[in-house]
């Protein structure tokens, strides 16, 4: 009986002390993929890298999320946000697993706006 109850407070703490690691990749996977984490002169990475699929010379498309003007339809179909194009960028270096270099190909950028890769 003791034996199994320290077996299980062995594995609340291992799965405890787990939780950041694992939190870590739920932020990538659900809410940083895909975006600009940085932009400044010359420096432009995102969120998105090899385990994505990203390779050197892809074409990424960029769109920003914008408000619709008035209030917000609490009722229907009507979403209260629109993706806007905004710019392209192309991927010139691959950092890691998660982020890449890219170079601002057409368009004004910003921190959190959103890239996919075009589809041709």
């Amino acid at each position: 009986m003791i034996r199994k109850s320290i077996m299980i407070a062995a594995a609340g703490i291992s799965m405890f002390a787990a939780a950041p690691a694992f939190a870590q990749g739920i932020g990538h996977s659900f809410f940083m993929r895909g975006s600009i984490v940085e932009t400044s002169a010359g420096n432009t990475v995102v969120c998105i890298g090899k385990a994505d699929g990203a390779e050197v010379g892809q074409t990424l498309e960029v769109y920003r999320n914008v408000r619709h003007p008035g209030p917000v339809a609490s009722k229907g179909n009507v979403a209260p946000f629109h993706r806007k194009r905004v710019g392209q960028v192309t991927i010139d270096h691959i950092y890691d697993d998660h982020f890449a270099h890219v170079t601002i190909a057409e368009g004004k950028l910003a921190k959190n706006d959103i890239v996919e890769l075009r589809k041709d």
